[in-house]
């Protein structure tokens, strides 16, 4: 039965197209976002990353009928116990525990990797995972630098396996929906959209080198990053906020909104991109902006803005989310769920579609799982009929790619002039130096 099976995902995974936005929507209600069926054969996959965010889609992955959660991989021993409690709960069998990720990827069983560790694994999994013949679900950001986008799509051409990037929004309905719109032209041609997020993020002090607690393999949570000392005050989420790690709110929130601006407008690569902002509220050892606003600009095709705030959640259009499209004949506003407003240019609203699920878009584990489900089936149909993927890595890079522009304007302290042909940062040296990144002696990726 076994052999079976997997000769029926061998024979089947094609891979996925590059380039697209991402095919048709099917139509869905309500009531069906709950439990999606798919066809009989179960994937097997492999969870890497199970703390907070990455329990809540393991458990997604695991409520879907085509599917076996068949691994558990985390260096937080006391984590992976509590999430191989959870999917024993849901699918009445226990995965396997293993903490390196290399064994479990030699393990011929497993068929797909979903990935939601720390920013500065994301890519070097997913390209290991590509090599060991398995299909990857890779949460956002697609990449910690640009050069490791650029390595991903390689490995897409080189393996032929299929990459799910975790831009959920890509599949709820009424976004698409609302996107539709805009290529539909209903509030003429749009030119300018403003994205947005907000929180209200607390200090998170100065941290104390410590020793290791014994239930985490720091050395192993570390892995491609060039090596620093355990602080009591990094794991396990305040690592976003180091670029030895993280990768600041811009790609930790700004990338979901950015790449629905992106898409909306219908652009690839800016020909400039702008930061201005900083650590303003607390003093702390926090590197990454807390506020910070990114204009990224794309000739006479029109202008992206991201504002992010991390230490003041003041919403803007109602919403701590939220992605404004500005028209030649109105505006449309995607808020935060899975809704969207049309306005003609007396800003009156013509148009609304409300939400027809509960979402908290400030929820960090799990702010739409039934929605997101939709996005899992998306990547099983890309391994099982080789369909096209909603954020197929082309694109995912491209929108990724944005915000890791900013971020390199941010850090060099003047705006950045780029190919639009290719996304590369032009005539300054500096910058291009924040492209790639160090790595850990033996972790760099390769394709």
């Amino acid at each position: 039965m076994e052999n079976s099976r997997r000769k029926f995902i061998k024979k089947t995974a094609q891979g996925t197209a590059l380039v697209g936005l991402g095919g048709m929507m099917p139509a869905f209600s309500a009531k069906s976002y709950g439990r999606i069926i798919g066809a009989n054969e179960r994937i097997n996959v492999a969870c890497m990353g199970v703390v907070s965010r990455g329990n809540a889609v393991g458990q997604n992955f695991a409520s879907q009928e085509d599917c076996n959660v068949i691994y558990s991989c985390d260096v937080d021993s006391q984590a992976s116990a509590k999430f191989v409690d959870k999917i024993q709960e849901i699918q009445g069998q226990k995965p396997k525990e293993e903490k390196d990720v290399r064994k479990v990827l030699e393990d011929p069983d497993v068929d797909a990797l979903v990935v939601t560790c720390p920013d500065h694994w994301h890519a070097p999994a997913a390209i290991m995972a590509c090599q060991a013949g398995k299909h990857v679900y890779l949460e956002k950001p697609c990449s910690h630098n640009p050069r490791e986008g650029e390595l991903l799509m390689d490995a897409v051409k080189k393996y032929r396996k299929v990459i799910q990037v975790g831009n959920q929004r890509r599949s709820w309905p009424n976004v698409v929906e609302a996107i539709k719109e805009v290529h539909n032209g209903v509030i003429g041609r749009a030119y300018m959209v403003k994205t947005w997020y907000a929180n209200n993020r607390g200090p998170i002090g100065h941290g104390k080198k410590t020793a290791v607690p014994e239930w985490l393999d720091f050395e192993l949570w570390q892995g491609p990053a060039p090596r620093e000392d355990f602080r009591d005050n990094l794991i396990h989420y305040n690592w976003h906020w180091f670029w030895n790690w993280g990768t600041g709110e811009a790609l930790n929130n700004g990338t979901h909104m950015v790449d629905l601006a992106r898409w909306g407008l219908q652009v690839d690569y800016p020909n400039k991109v702008s930061s201005a902002g900083g650590r303003y509220r607390y003093q702390d050892d926090w590197e990454t902006p807390d506020t910070q606003i990114i204009n990224m600009e794309f000739g006479d095709k029109g202008v992206i803005t991201w504002e992010g705030r991390s230490c003041n959640g003041k919403h803007i259009e109602g919403g701590a989310v939220g992605v404004l499209f500005y028209g030649e004949d109105g505006t449309l506003l995607i808020e935060g769920g899975n809704s969207y407003k049309i306005f003609d240019l007396k800003n009156e609203v013509i148009k609304e579609v409300k939400n027809d699920y509960a979402i908290d878009p400030q929820n960090k584990v799990s702010p739409a799982q039934a929605l997101d489900a939709i996005h899992i089936q998306n990547f099983f149909d890309g391994i099982k009929k080789g369909s096209t993927v909603r954020s197929e890595i082309v694109g995912a890079h491209q929108s990724t790619l944005l915000v890791q522009l900013g971020n390199i304007a941010q850090r060099v302290g003047r705006s950045l002039d780029i190919d639009p042909g290719n996304g590369k940062i032009k005539n300054d040296p500096r910058a291009m130096e924040l492209w790639s990144r160090e790595y850990a002696p033996g972790w760099e990726p390769t394709v």
